[in-house]
């Protein structure tokens, strides 16, 4: 993840906001040529958080983003 500063949970969803994959505790680059951190499934969005986020709140492949627009 290149200029990130610090470890990042990346978490996959599909189309319907199911999370197919993660990422978690995925480390800053430091190089110019940074790896990449694909879904392991087919994924429509993603979302970033601080490292460690998605365990805290006990979130898993399979739960549900649930999104309030008002």
């Amino acid at each position: 993840m290149k200029n990130t500063r610090i470890p990042l949970d990346i978490m996959y969803f599909d189309k319907d906001l199911k999370m197919v994959s993660i990422s978690a505790n995925t480390p800053p680059c430091r190089v110019s040529r940074c790896p990449s951190y694909p879904s392991i499934k087919p994924a429509m969005y993603v979302l970033e958080l601080n490292a460690g986020t998605a365990s805290e709140l006990g979130v898993d492949i399979g739960d549900r983003l649930l999104v309030d627009l008002d």
